[in-house]
């Protein structure tokens, strides 16, 4: 069998298995739930990006047939050729850009004329002849593609494509300028729009998303990680409850196996020496009522008888300790049981000038069980009581019942027990008096838990000690709950 040692390192073991599997699992889930939150996130600011750059591209086509058809042709017509540098072409230019992008969410729109490579038009002024940045945006449209790029003024969290807070976002979407030739049915590249939107508040709404869904992500995880825990404690718990248990039982095999093995002892002993016990109590008495016994004799038989016989009383406990305690179960009256006590321990009672108080008057008790064990296990406990009394003390006798049982409480206001020697007093052989066995109370418990009972003993030190006992009415159907 397992010690105790090596049961404790197993179970050990097996806690922090358990551990680790919440631990482990905490991490996992974790490191899933980054990439799943990031991903919900990246794909809510393409989405925005997207709509953007249709609204733009929109933008860019109303700017392109209306530069074409109410500047370019009728300039043509009036001036025979564009030139943004003359006052009333910007003016006519001006107003057609801001009447187009009225009621839009555009920042800056620029107007590059491709041939020169310089910007011809621009909403802000101060842009108006500045020589071209040759982007790669601005390249493909040139050749006649469309293209869209953010501008930021921060960077990326760790590269992972977080942005962080603040700072604005623009989107620059470069549109070609599509013209007609009179000798060419298809359009030409004349020039190329410029498009910025500012997208600050609504791009800051997808970075709070961003991280409202990877703090929901983890805080999530953190509560499944806490329900984990709780649940691996509850488990560590039932475990060792569980192995409590199970070295508690096996404390009571072993302490059943002892007590097995010294019963059988004590009963071949005491059965061997009751026969010869009985003889040497029988000479005595008849050696002592010799006609010609003279008084040496018959005090020394006397001595003999007496010891012989104390010595016998001893012997039977053993047997009693040491046969099986079968109850022959019939209906009984606890208030009869204890009465037939009393009466018999009247006298020592008288003579220690003990005070008896009780609630048995009038009261059956009635319960199914063996009279005459209950008998002896009562006259066990309330003997121990008067023995712990002072001249003059107190014994009060209660007993209560409820739905399925009968409690009694026997309490003495005697010299109490110590702490120490609480627990083992129900161990065999183990006394506190200068004579006796020490097997009473073993004998009281074994009778008692033989009637599907149990019982207790509580003591306050030099003030009184309390025992209790519970018996089920119907022992031979009653099953502990």
């Amino acid at each position: 069998m397992t010690s105790n040692p090596e049961r404790k390192k197993t179970e050990g073991k097996q806690f922090r298995l358990v551990k680790y599997f919440a631990s482990a699992s905490f991490i996992v889930l974790v490191l899933f739930s980054f990439p799943f939150s990031l991903g919900i996130s990246q794909k809510a600011e393409e989405i925005l990006l997207r709509s953007y750059e249709n609204y733009a591209l929109l933008v860019g086509q109303n700017l392109n047939h209306q530069v074409f058809q109410n500047f370019a042709v009728p300039v043509i017509r009036r001036f025979g050729r564009i030139q943004l540098r003359d006052e009333d072409q910007q003016t006519l230019m001006d107003q057609i850009v801001r009447n187009t992008i009225h009621g839009f969410n555009i920042d800056l729109v620029n107007i590059y004329d491709i041939g020169k490579g310089v910007i011809a038009y621009s909403t802000d002024p101060e842009l108006i002849g500045k020589p071209v940045k040759k982007t790669p945006g601005y390249e493909k449209a040139v050749q006649g593609e469309r293209s869209s790029g953010m501008l930021s003024e921060n960077e990326e969290l760790w590269g992972m494509n977080l942005s962080l807070m603040g700072g604005q976002k623009k989107l620059r979407t470069y549109i070609p300028f599509r013209g007609s030739h009179p000798f060419i049915s298809t359009s030409y590249v004349a020039g190329v729009f410029e498009v910025i939107q500012d997208m600050t508040e609504p791009y800051e709404s997808i970075v709070r998303f961003q991280f409202l869904v990877f703090g929901l992500s983890i805080g999530i995880m953190a509560a499944i990680f806490v329900a984990l825990l709780l649940i691996v404690r509850k488990a560590e718990k039932i475990i060792e409850d569980r192995a409590r248990e199970r070295r508690k039982l096996e404390d009571q095999l072993h302490q059943a196996e002892r007590l097995a093995a010294l019963g059988e002892m004590v009963a071949g002993v005491s059965h061997e020496i009751k026969n010869p016990l009985g003889i040497i109590q029988s000479t005595a008495e008849l050696m002592g009522g010799l006609p010609n016994a003279d008084e040496n004799l018959r005090r020394l038989s006397g001595v003999i008888h007496e010891e012989s016989s104390r010595l016998n009383g001893i012997v039977t406990e053993f047997l009693d300790f040491a046969r099986p305690q079968t109850p022959n179960f019939r209906p009984t009256s606890l208030t009869d049981i204890l009465q037939r006590n009393l009466t018999f321990l009247q006298p020592e009672i008288e003579k220690r000038a003990v005070r008896v108080t009780h609630n048995l008057d009038g009261r059956s008790f009635n319960l199914k069980a063996d009279p005459d064990l209950l008998y002896r296990a009562f006259l066990n406990i309330l003997i121990n009581s008067l023995q712990a009394q002072k001249d003059g003390g107190a014994i009060d006798i209660r007993v209560t019942e409820d739905r399925d049982a009968q409690h009694v409480e026997i309490t003495d206001r005697g010299v109490g027990i110590p702490e120490e020697s609480l627990k083992k007093l129900f161990n065999p052989f183990f006394t506190t008096k200068e004579q006796g066995t020490g097997l009473g109370l073993s004998i009281v418990r074994k009778i008692v838990e033989g009637h599907k009972g149990w019982i207790t003993i509580h003591s306050e030190p030099m003030e009184k000690t309390t025992v209790v006992i519970r018996l089920p009415k119907e022992p031979e159907s009653w099953t502990p709950s």
